[in-house]
Parts: structure tokens; C-alpha cells; sequence
């Protein structure tokens, strides 16, 4: 067994999943309170929110945000908990950074840097350079660790431009996602080539969009420090696409996949320290 935990970075929800695709994505506050509390008894470390309205659509608030990281923390106050600074629904910093003005108990620990604009199957992710730059500085006045987004190796490349800015500072947390159709695919000579140009100092978690979440994620536990696992990312449990999966069915999965493997996932606490967060919320 490895010395140090593996990372398991949950996803219950992101932006696009809806009620009509799929009822087992979570979007209430409860809903999704509810299954990170679930999943963590699986090993999930981290837990990555997405807030959704009373329609269920994508939204900023930061009181939505609130209620859902108290909900946690009343439970599982050592879990780590990370908010959405996506472009892909608002584009404005002002709306974007809003979340980062939480405080006390139910400011975040980590929040999402995507480091390029790039596009998806049907819509884009607008993320203009000033926008990443003035989001990673208040992240950095926050004292909130960035989970750096990175679908190709150009976004590495923009990582090292703010590492010499002074804007990130180690360890570095990434999450490498492959698979969309516009950005590295998922596979071994692309994923070689970011691991290979990523900086020294960091931790990596592997993701996939859609079908290439499981197998990304299998590679996830051999080759980095662990995996992105969500409905936010692929709503079914086989490539068949016959089964809609629950968050508990994917994060079991990639928990049976880690016993097989002889290998553990950190306990938050431990995972607090090597990333130099906070500690354990009472």
C-alpha cells in the first residue's frame, strides 16, 4: 500500500446533468448534501460543488453555495470542500468570483482555475486571461487553493505563466481531464505529455469526459495521486450507455477498483496537510 493516500475528488453534480437526463443527479442543496455525505463513506477526500437554482439551473449565489457547504460541514466538517469559478455558463469575474467571499465556516477550501477558454460538445468555456489572473489573485488573498483545471497541455503551459507571476503557489493541485472533443484525448501519448510538462510539486487527479471517465480514472489510481469521479462528468455507469449510474455507483466502483489494487484513499485529514489547507473544521 501506497505511503500516501490516494485523492478522490467527487463531482456530484457540474453544470449540464439535469433532471430530464438523468433523476439521479443531485441539484437541491439537500440532494447534493446528502450524496456527498454518502460518497465520502466510499473515500471520497474532496468534495467539488456545483450550485444549482431553484429551476435547477447553474447559478453564482453565494448564499445557494452556503447552505450547501454548512450542510456538509454539520456533518463532515474534515471533508475538503471546493466551489465552481466556471466560465462556462458566466463569463463576468464579478459573478464568477462571488463565492470566494464566503467566510468562516462556509468559506471553501479549494475553487476551480480553468486555464484557457476552450470549447465543449455544444457550448464554450469563456475563460479570458485577465479573468484567470484576477481569479487566481483573490483565490491567493483568500488563502483558497486553486484546483488548477487542465484538459491540454497549453493550460500546463499558462500554469507555469502564473507560477512566475506569483499568483500560484505549491503545491500545486491539478485535475487533468481528457476526452473532450476539443481539447486531448484520452490517450497514453497525450496524458505522458501533460503529466511530463506539469510542475514539480503538485498533486494530480485524473478525470474523463462521458465514456473515458472510467478508464481515465482506472488510470488515475496507477499513474497520478488519484481520480475526478462524478455525474458531473459522464451520467452512465457502462459504456453501453444502458444504465444510468448514480454518484454512489461511480465513486463505489473506483473504490472496489482501489481495494483491488491494494491501494487506500487519504483520509481528508491527511490530505489537508499535504496540500497545506486549513485544519480539520470542528
Amino acid at each position: 500500500m501506497r505511503k500516501n493516500g490516494l485523492i478522490l475528488n467527487f463531482t456530484p453534480t457540474g453544470m449540464i446533468p439535469t433532471k430530464a437526463m438523468t433523476p439521479h443527479v443531485p441539484v437541491t442543496p439537500s440532494e447534493i448534501i446528502e450524496d456527498a455525505l454518502t460518497c465520502a463513506e466510499f473515500g471520497a477526500n474532496i468534495v467539488h460543488l456545483h450550485a444549482r437554482d431553484e429551476a435547477g439551473v447553474p447559478t453564482y449565489r453565494r448564499e445557494v453555495y452556503e447552505e450547501i457547504i454548512l450542510g456538509i460541514r454539520k456533518e463532515r466538517g474534515d471533508l475538503i470542500i471546493g466551489v465552481s469559478c466556471s466560465g462556462r455558463t458566466f463569463a463576468e469575474y464579478e459573478k464568477r468570483s462571488e463565492v470566494l467571499d464566503l467566510h468562516g465556516d462556509a468559506k471553501p477550501d479549494m475553487a476551480s482555475l480553468t486555464l484557457s477558454s476552450l470549447n465543449f460538445n455544444k457550448i464554450a468555456s469563456i475563460n479570458a486571461p485577465d479573468t484567470i489572473m484576477k481569479l487566481a489573485s483573490k483565490m491567493l488573498e483568500k488563502n483558497i487553493k486553486p484546483e488548477l483545471e487542465i484538459f491540454d497541455v497549453g493550460m500546463v503551459n499558462y500554469a507555469h505563466y502564473l507560477i512566475k507571476k506569483g499568483l500560484l503557489t505549491p503545491p500545486f493541485y491539478c485535475n487533468v481531464l481528457l476526452g473532450n472533443i476539443a481539447c486531448s484525448q484520452a490517450k497514453p501519448l497525450h496524458l505522458g505529455l501533460i503529466l511530463e510538462e506539469l510542475p514539480e510539486n503538485r498533486m494530480v487527479t485524473l478525470g474523463g469526459v462521458g465514456d473515458f471517465q472510467h478508464p481515465m480514472n482506472v488510470v488515475g489510481l496507477v499513474w497520478a495521486d488519484g481520480v475526478r469521479v462524478g455525474l458531473e462528468d459522464n451520467v452512465y455507469f457502462d459504456e453501453e450507455r444502458t444504465k444510468l449510474a448514480t454518484n454512489a455507483d461511480l465513486v463505489r466502483r473506483v473504490a472496489d477498483h482501489a481495494r483491488n489494487l491494494g491501494k487506500r484513499f487519504a483520509a481528508p485529514s491527511e490530505l489537508r496537510e499535504r496540500l497545506g489547507l486549513s485544519p480539520i473544521r470542528a
